[in-house]
């Protein structure tokens, strides 16, 4: 009698292109993305498929005995359990290049909102007020200041090179640049930027990384915009200086809590607010599901991992 070929676990929505290639995969596929299907599925689940809705604890992890990978679909792996599941040598995978066209491109959107204050016009047109005048000022010969320099940060300085901006950035883990931008200590890239953006992965290190100290460094005007994690900002401390008018205005896509629970900041006639859309993408979504389900398929052959997150557990097993 042939061995039960392992299950795949799908807990939560992708790429129905990328579902179809999993299932010519050899294993079997369990839809589990509806509300109350994922539980019963777990003692049998060799793999599990999250986004971010799933969190994988270390209570889940416990409940599956035969988990081998976790795929994340996308980049952030904040919903995984790293240590527990690095603790039981199951290997986690992610989607690290399917967003940044996505993100880098909401990024540069959401500065040139703020250097027009694009945001606030157009509610003013649509709600009958005609206001013309002076209004804003252009990205051209400003400084764009970066906080982590990984893939989405040099695709941003990339798109930034017709603009005629200056690219700076902080990041202890990149030595050089070779697209011109300098690399430089956070205090420096904070005083210079006239607009800083985020993008950094979320440790506990650098929770509220920009706190009150950090944001009275910025240069008076500046613009703050975060794609990253809500977490690395002290949205009490945002709020104070958008208040002050020491920061002219922030743009967000990720908060503190999913959805904010603060008004205020929603509110904010000096804050441009998305609903975490960064990756939300049709093409960036195809290229997280794809990633994914290869890099499960590659698993399941016993074939070297591209994307491993935790590789002291082993690349193969």
């Amino acid at each position: 009698m042939s061995a039960t070929p392992p299950l795949v676990v799908i807990a939560d929505p992708i790429d129905a292109d990328a579902v179809a290639l999993l299932r010519t995969a050899p294993c079997r596929v369990a839809d589990a993305t509806g509300e109350g299907q994922l539980p019963p599925t777990l003692p049998e689940a060799w793999a599990i498929i999250v986004r971010s809705r799933t969190k994988v604890t270390a209570e889940l992890i416990g409940r599956a005995p035969r988990l081998s990978v976790i795929a994340r679909a996308g980049v952030g792996v904040d919903n995984v359990d790293l240590a527990a599941a690095s603790a039981r040598r199951i290997r986690v995978v992610n989607a690290p290049t399917a967003a940044t066209s996505s993100v880098a491109e909401l990024t540069l959107a959401l500065y040139l909102m703020l250097a027009r204050n694009l945001f606030a016009r157009v509610q003013a047109t649509k709600g009958g007020t005609w206001k013309r005048g002076e209004n804003g000022s252009e990205l051209s010969g400003k400084t764009v200041g970066f906080v982590g320099y990984g893939r989405i940060a040099r695709e941003i300085a990339r798109l930034l090179q017709p603009f005629g901006v200056t690219t700076i950035a902080h990041d202890p883990f990149v030595r050089a640049t070779t697209d011109g931008t300098e690399l430089m200590g956070l205090d420096e890239v904070l005083a210079r930027s006239d607009y800083l953006s985020l993008h950094a992965a979320l440790t506990p290190e650098n929770h509220h990384l920009i706190n009150a100290e950090r944001l009275a460094k910025m240069k008076r005007g500046a613009a703050l915009v975060n794609v990253a994690r809500g977490p690395l900002v002290d949205e009490a401390a945002l709020l104070a200086a958008l208040d002050a008018g020491h920061l002219a205005g922030a743009g967000l896509d990720v908060y503190e809590v999913d959805p904010p629970t603060d008004p205020r900041l929603l509110g904010h006639p000096r804050v441009i607010a998305t609903p975490h859309l960064g990756a939300s993408t049709h093409e960036a979504q195809r290229r997280a599901g794809q990633q994914v389900v290869e890099e499960v398929v590659r698993a399941l052959r016993g074939e070297p991992l591209q994307y491993l997150v935790n590789p002291e557990v082993g690349a193969v097993r």
